[in-house]
């Protein structure tokens, strides 16, 4: 009985600190969608405040993720629903905040500014 016990528990347990997205990795879409807000963030020359909120928040993405409700009634002008649901969750993956941060420098250069935080 105890064996059976702890087998259940293990097997409840075993993802519990799989640091793996559920989501999977970016995709073509969600790295589109990232270069979009990277070029947004650049046209309105915000790219060294973004990178460095970005930064910050970075290992705590999922809360960071969450911080876009509390913002929404200021981005809802450059997003349209879908896009915005979308990028919270991009921003809930670990790799979703490295990929806007390179997304952001990369349109930075583009725009013939280099930003280094």
């Amino acid at each position: 009985m105890a064996k059976e016990q702890l087998r259940r528990f293990r097997e409840k347990w075993k993802n519990a600190f799989d640091l793996k997205s559920p989501h999977g990795p970016l995709t073509d879409e969600d790295r589109a969608l990232m270069d979009k807000i990277a070029r947004t963030v650049v046209k309105r020359r915000m790219a060294m405040p973004a990178i460095l909120f970005l930064g910050s928040v970075k290992p705590l993405n999922a809360i960071g993720s969450q911080a876009l409700v509390f913002l929404q009634p200021f981005l809802s002008g450059v997003f349209n629903e879908a896009d915005y649901r979308r990028v919270t969750e991009i921003l809930e993956r670990r790799e979703g905040i490295e990929a806007l941060m390179k997304a952001i420098e990369a349109a930075e250069k583009e725009s013939g500014k280099d930003v280094k935080p």
